[in-house]
């Protein structure tokens, strides 16, 4: 669980957000993108990588430092901006650092935690999202290079990546056990960004089409053993789908707060709506929700910060953290009445933002199914 050292790092996390991200959250997210200075100012303090090797850039902590992160992240205001560095940290790179090489580590790594090279997670495609195995992007080895064609789509910070930590396909006839991944620099001839998709939440992150036209990069850029690919993306969404449930617990926690302090000085009828029996037993379901959410997602941190298989602990994370979150925004911006559905309440964003967490890493119909395959 959390320390001293970690409290004293939460202090300094949530100082930089709410001074130097909040107030800029309406802004970005009118923008549909936030500077890219962002990345790199997040990197120099630490933020990215607290919880990787020093010998690879990080901060030598250990994974409660990236749970610190992704919990004061929210309070930014802004779930683009939360996803963009979630993914740079936690879904994009996790896989360089169990499997990559020195140099790919010094090439892609190093770089990404100290945010100046921007990294993005490839893997879902117009035909094949939590499907893995259903990828269709190829890469055919020639030589001491590998030739790359194929698409991409939903792929976040995808319109500015640097790299993008690719799935594809080495074996296509072979399924599962045809996939591996490269390490995919996006200044290669023949690759080119589609269109930004436009998303009903997280407006400020940037989420792109990729097209890869016969693109070549070096052999060496394969990330562990060719067609072993798919066993590395599963064991790479445990972190992702920890992270997000995580961060989305924290947000939940913040927006209730805030639903909260509304509801104290809102009137209807001559009392604070906190004054109606009916919303105070709502808001006492929805806190001892999020008290259960936090601490399944606790205990699958645990597990997964000391090494313990927890594939079980973390898929019920994922499906339940979904579910109290997206119930808690929904009642959230009921409390607000008709200010939860004007912009200028932050619940209004929340909501929108929110129903993202029971798709993206796995839906939670994959989540249930994952489960029922463990009875």
């Amino acid at each position: 669980m959390f320390t001293e050292e970690h409290e004293l790092f939460r202090s300094q996390v949530r100082a930089w957000v709410e001074r130097e991200l909040a107030p800029h959250a309406d802004e970005w997210e009118k923008a549909k993108e936030f500077p890219v200075e962002v990345f790199r100012r997040m990197g120099a303090l630490g933020f990215i990588g607290p919880h990787y090797p020093e010998d690879c850039g990080g901060g030598g902590g250990d994974w409660w430092h990236a749970c610190v992160v992704a919990e004061e992240l929210p309070r930014c205001r802004s779930a683009g901006v939360t996803m963009a560095m979630l993914v740079q940290a936690d879904m994009a790179t996790p896989v360089i650092a169990d499997l990559g090489t020195k140099e790919q580590k010094d090439e892609f790594l190093r770089p990404a935690l100290k945010g100046e090279r921007i990294a993005a997670l490839g893997v879902s495609e117009p035909g094949a999202g939590s499907d893995v195995a259903g990828i269709r992007t190829t890469a055919r080895r020639v030589g001491d290079e590998y030739v790359v064609s194929g698409q991409k789509t939903f792929i976040t910070n995808g319109a500015r990546a640097d790299f993008v930590t690719l799935v594809v396909k080495t074996e296509p006839d072979k399924g599962y056990g045809g996939v591996s991944v490269l390490l995919f620099p996006t200044d290669v001839k023949g690759f080119h960004v589609g269109r930004k998709l436009e998303k009903i939440g997280n407006h400020s992150s940037d989420t792109a089409e990729l097209f890869f036209e016969d693109c070549r990069v070096p052999a060496r850029y394969l990330l562990g053993e060719e067609n072993q690919g798919f066993y590395y993306v599963m064991k790479n969404f445990q972190g992702e789908r920890l992270v997000a449930s995580v961060s989305g617990v924290a947000g939940a926690q913040l927006m209730l707060d805030k639903t909260l302090e509304y509801c104290r000085d809102r009137k209807a009828f001559g009392k604070s709506i906190l004054g109606f029996q009916v919303w105070r037993h709502r808001f006492v379901d929805l806190l001892t929700e999020i008290e259960a959410a936090r601490r399944l997602t606790y205990h699958a941190v645990d597990l997964f910060d000391r090494k313990v298989e927890c594939l079980r602990e973390i898929t019920m994370a994922k499906l339940f953290a979904g579910q109290v979150v997206t119930k808690t925004a929904d009642e959230c911006l009921q409390a607000h009445g008709g200010w939860g559905y004007i912009e200028e309440f932050d619940v209004a964003r929340h909501w929108r933002d929110s129903r993202l967490l029971t798709i993206g890493g796995g839906t939670n119909e994959i989540m249930r199914e994952i489960l029922s395959k463990m009875l």
